[in-house]
């Protein structure tokens, strides 16, 4: 239900505590006790995990509260933060540090209100703000000031019963403002000031994109301006999928409308900012919107039919489909080998560093079922390989052996500084094919990557040092509004092909 990559190439995967034993028992003997839990007090079985990338295994995690339908994000020390949740842990912070043996630790009644289906972002200052949650029409921040901040937008953006207000798409802009989409409408907002600067035209067509009509939604690649270092000339978002006007309440009496197919992009940047709407080559419900080392964006997982909710989802979709923003319209939209594998409901997916779509998940069941349904519910993961990853490429992909004279992966960055990346390519071909991008790892529930982005740095110059290794310098982000404090992937890309990832920090110096 919730995936998280950490900076040491290990992700923390989640489910909920109240759907019974799950498959894993932690050989330890372990237990878990919880009086107030409303299907097992004592459960020695666990619900969480690390999975190690590199190695193909997974550590067992103890949960002691329910992190039903709950929001998360890496702080600039790298240290996952994750709030609410259901019943006993809608109130609940929860930290995973990424270090060796480590597991969660909790914080009950630390959140002002219940967060359970609230949105995540990290801040410039280093700070994350909590948004809305089912009827909660408001929002906080972590660390605690102790104070509850309304946003009444939430309140106005609810379909009654069918909600479609829920898990809202919020994104950090780079002058430091909240972009945030509820249904079908969306705002400029100032965090800080409580003020709603300004709000966006209506997304065309009027059909809501939260949950529980999920559709998805990305903060296009922001690329430095090589002019004026401290802007961004383009800013601009994108909203994919979802379900039509009243297709949650046709879906609980049994009646799965088509999904949406559309998608619009803003620029927010623009003076009269206006939706630009783009046709999907599949309809798509429920999928997960990520982007990817090239600066494209996939789209995957998800349903053709219903919405999101319990058995709420028919015919899955199990092609993926990769949108490149730049293309001529008519050529952005690419359809991908299926998998033989349904994602539904309760579904995730995230970018690892090699460049792959980790994938893992569905089970749209208030249980586990894993025989005599439709979708039963599934444990095995995918890993979805993008065209860029094949062997005939192998001639023009870059691979970084260096960041500066660092050894270590996790080097320190300022803002604004220098930074030299060597790399080696067999076949090079010019400096204007050379990219240098930084991604920041996104926290995937719901169809939602909170706090995904991706900067494409400033480039000064790129010299070759040998018969085919390079040296390319680039400029850091310039500000925490563009890039917040933490921990990132960095990729070069040789030809529209990646390297696999190195991970930096950024903080200010």
């Amino acid at each position: 239900m919730h995936m998280q990559l950490l900076h040491n190439n290990k992700v923390v995967m989640f489910d909920r505590t109240d759907s019974g034993r799950s498959n894993l028992t932690f050989s330890d003997g372990r237990c878990r006790f919880d009086p107030d839990d409303t299907q097992l007090q004592i459960d020695c079985t666990a619900h969480s995990v690390l999975y190690d990338v590199t190695t193909n295994k997974i550590r067992p995690l103890t949960i002691q509260t329910d992190t039903w339908c709950s929001s998360g994000a890496v702080l600039p020390n790298g240290t996952l933060l994750q709030t609410g949740g259901f019943h006993d842990g809608d109130h609940v912070v929860r930290m995973f540090t990424p270090r060796s043996n480590l597991d969660w630790v909790e914080y009950p009644d630390y959140l002002n209100r219940r967060r359970w289906y609230a949105t995540n972002q990290i801040l410039p200052d280093g700070r994350v703000i909590i948004v809305g949650g089912r009827r909660q029409y408001n929002y906080e921040f972590y660390p605690s000031d102790s104070k509850l901040y309304w946003l009444d937008f939430l309140r106005e953006t609810r379909d009654g019963r069918n909600e479609n207000n829920l898990y809202p798409f919020v994104h950090l802009l780079p002058d430091g403002n909240l972009f945030i989409f509820s249904n079908t409408r969306s705002i400029l907002f100032d965090y800080d000031g409580n003020r709603v600067l300004t709000e966006f035209p209506e997304i065309p067509g009027g059909d809501p994109r939260n949950y529980p009509s999920s559709g998805s939604s990305v903060l296009l690649p922001l690329v430095e301006n090589a002019t004026a270092p401290t802007s961004i000339e383009v800013v601009e978002v994108m909203v994919c999928g979802g379900a039509p006007q009243g297709a949650v309440r046709s879906a609980r009496a049994g009646e799965f409308a088509r999904a949406i197919s559309s998608c619009g992009r803003l620029r927010v940047s623009d003076r009269n900012p206006n939706w630009e709407m783009e046709t999907m080559p599949l309809e798509r419900v429920m999928g997960d919107m990520l982007l990817l080392p090239t600066g494209d964006v996939i789209v995957i997982n998800g349903a053709g039919r219903g919405t999101a909710g319990w058995e709420n989802g028919r015919e899955p979709v199990t092609a993926p489909v990769i949108y490149r923003p730049s293309a001529p319209q008519i050529w952005r939209f690419s359809v991908m080998a299926a998998s033989p594998t349904a994602r539904m409901y309760h579904s995730s997916a995230i970018l690892l560093g090699d460049g792959r779509i980790l994938v893992g998940g569905s089970n749209p069941h208030v249980f586990y079922n894993f025989t005599g349904v439709l979708y039963p519910t599934e444990l095995k993961l995918d890993a979805f390989s993008p065209p860029y990853l094949s062997p005939a490429y192998d001639p023009v992909r870059p691979r970084i052996v260096g960041v500066r004279a660092a050894a270590a992966p996790a080097a320190v960055r300022g803002y604004g500084e220098e930074i030299r990346v060597s790399f080696c390519v067999t076949r090079y071909l010019t400096r204007s094919a050379v990219s240098v991008r930084i991604v920041a790892p996104s926290f995937t529930t719901h169809s939602f990557a909170m706090n995904q982005r991706m900067v494409v740095l400033r480039i000064v110059d790129v010299k070759q040092k040998a018969s085919d290794m390079y040296t390319v310098t680039v400029v850091g982000p310039s500000t925490a509004e563009i890039a917040p404090p933490g921990y990132y992937m960095m990729f070069v890309v040789h030809a529209g092909i990646p390297s696999s990832c190195i991970w930096i920090k950024l903080q200010s110096r």
